[in-house]
């Protein structure tokens, strides 16, 4: 080995000729042991002699990873996207977390933009007009606060950059490399220990979509810690209980009139149903508003304490990052930065929030969690945006026999089959966006080839009907004691749900595809329309457009195919009648 420290200058000068030149040939090779010798800058140079070669930081094994940045150790040694949570790099733009990396600024390049332009009055020159004017005795009163650049905006990977701008991803076969969030192992275990920092889950559940959000594993989960820690506590031993905050998200998409005790009672009916045993506060709010916003800060920051640790949890696009974004606003009007965007798992990885909370405590974002059971998961992009529902809603109310359906688009059909009643009222909520449709159960059958994918949407196309799945039958018993106000609720996990108002019973099938959670609860909304929908086809306007347009191209060909036929037809009539009068 050589030792550069026993070598004099003269016997340095040729070998650092020799690494230019082995430098200009690129042939980069590096000697760890002499680097950790040599403590002098020109040790680099010699890091070319090496028989090992450097790896670079382009073919280093990226760690796909969903843990983000929730651990201290993780945090320092890898970049994580503080829109998103997943790691970045910049080597591969066909793996997660790539971003660009944006050119360097000179510090002083707004150094004049508290200067104005001179007027433009016609005694002054070309020259001087594009030039700026400062009088001497102001340059002084310039303070160095006007000199400073302004906090630029944190760097985000590619993906969050294309939800942010264009509201849809860049390229989605780049997120099938991330593996499967564990919630179980990144979150559960940390709110399993019973020693450490106080735990608060902040559950967070759509309004319009409670059952088919809400997180019933984690509900499950955090109900047997709180058990088990709570019986270790009253022993004396050390236990760390968790405390929930139930926030349920999107009010503002429930009708104004629906009473806010009401709904109260009915969300910890559910909650109870779900799992939960035990919610230490429930909130409605909406991100949207600020509804409910300043009591819910106040609320964490006094269950979190000064070093708790809060962990919001729940289904993907269930708005937790539009929540969380809100709160710290609210709370020193500190602004973060989480990609928000309606598409379902826009947060890929656990992202620490800075700031949002005051003293030590921290506020983590995790991943939406995925439930196949909604609808929502099997749509595309174009289908989704007919589902989501984005303004508040509007009830469409049937009076329907026994023997007739309702159709919610090309996703959900009810059977009114048997009734002790000569008619029942079923009010459909769902998005305004989706078509409906009412008729006669002999003719659901023609409906589904026919109509599926065109007046019917989603799905769009006829393809896509069968991508979907199989198209099953569920039966429910149902009953209810009021001619004025909804009894109970069929509701599809992602989609919407039918209100039935009836007094007396009735058997109801429900139609939908294969692994979709649908359920019997009692009714959310009780109240009807004031006006009776007919029979027949309701198309909202973005589905008779989408409709016309891929009817366009189809009508167009029909019309030359007429005028083809027309014209031979026209052809072959006229020629027989010239044979004739050339024969006269």
């Amino acid at each position: 080995m050589i030792v550069a420290r026993h070598f004099s200058p003269s016997k340095l000068k040729p070998l650092f000729y020799l690494s230019l030149l082995s430098h200009c040939q690129n042939h980069s090779q590096s000697n760890h042991t002499l680097r950790k010798t040599l403590p002098h800058p020109s040790c680099n140079l010699l890091r070319y002699f090496s028989s090992q070669p450097e790896i670079s930081a382009s073919k280093q094994k990226l760690p796909f990873s969903r843990e983000g940045n929730y651990d201290e150790t993780t945090s320092q040694s890898l970049h994580v996207c503080p829109g998103c949570g997943v790691c970045m790099q910049d080597s591969n733009p066909k793996h997660p977390g790539y971003f660009i990396k944006p050119s360097e600024k000179d510090v002083n390049y707004k150094m004049y933009t508290h200067l104005e332009h001179v007027a433009a009055e016609p005694e002054f020159s070309n020259t001087v007009k594009k030039g700026f004017v400062v009088e001497p005795e102001k340059l002084d009163s310039i303070s160095d606060a006007d000199m400073v650049r302004k906090p630029e905006k944190p760097v985000v990977c590619a993906r969050c950059h294309s939800l942010r701008h264009y509201g849809k991803v860049k390229d989605p076969t780049v997120e099938n490399l991330l593996p499967d969030f564990d919630f179980d192992h990144t979150v559960g275990r940390k709110l399993a220990s019973t020693s450490g920092n106080r735990s608060v889950v902040l559950m967070v559940v759509d309004a319009v979509d409670f059952d088919g959000s809400f997180p019933r594993k984690v509900a499950k989960l955090v109900s047997k810690t709180i058990e088990d820690n709570s019986s270790a506590w009253k022993q004396g031993k050390s236990g760390n209980v968790p405390r929930v905050i139930l926030v349920v998200t999107k009010i503002d998409l429930l009708p104004s009139s629906l009473s806010p005790t009401r709904l109260e009672h009915w969300v910890r009916q559910r909650a109870r149903e779900g799992g939960i045993i035990k919610i230490t506060s429930l909130h409605m709010v909406s991100a949207l508003r600020d509804w409910g916003l300043k009591n819910l800060v106040d609320d964490i920051v006094g269950l979190a304490g000064s070093r708790g640790s809060v962990w919001t949890v729940g289904a993907q696009n269930a708005g937790k990052s539009t929540l969380i974004n809100s709160i710290g606003k609210h709370v020193g009007g500190k602004i973060t930065h989480l990609t928000e965007a309606p598409v379902p798992g826009t947060t890929l990885g656990i992202v620490r929030v800075e700031g949002a909370l005051p003293s030590q405590a921290k506020l983590f974002d995790t991943p939406g969690l995925l439930h196949p059971y909604q609808i929502t998961t099997r749509l595309m992009r174009e289908e989704q945006k007919l589902v989501y529902m984005t303004k508040e809603l509007k009830p469409r109310t049937y009076r329907v026999k026994a023997g007739h359906s309702i159709h919610i688009a090309g996703l959900m059909r009810l059977d009114v089959e048997e009734t002790s009643l000569d008619t029942i009222y079923v009010t459909v909520w769902a998005s305004p966006y989706l078509p409906l449709h009412m008729g006669k159960v002999e003719n659901a059958t023609k409906m589904f080839q026919e109509h599926f994918g065109h007046q019917l949407q989603p799905p769009i196309g006829e393809k896509r009907v069968e991508e979907l799945g199989n198209w099953v039958r569920r039966e429910f018993h149902v009953g209810g004691n009021s001619w004025d106000s909804s009894s109970v609720d069929i509701a599809a996990a992602g989609l919407g749900w039918f209100a039935i108002g009836l007094k007396g019973e009735a058997v109801l099938g429900v139609w939908t595809y294969e692994g979709v959670h649908v359920v019997h609860r009692n009714s959310l909304i009780p109240y009807r329309s004031n006006t009776f929908e007919v029979t027949g086809f309701t198309v909202s306007k973005i589905v008779s457009q989408s409709d016309r347009a891929s009817n366009k191209p189809r009508q167009q060909n029909d019309k030359k195919t007429k005028r083809i036929e027309s014209k031979s037809l026209s052809s072959s009539v006229e020629s027989p009648l010239l044979t004739s009068d050339g024969g006269i």
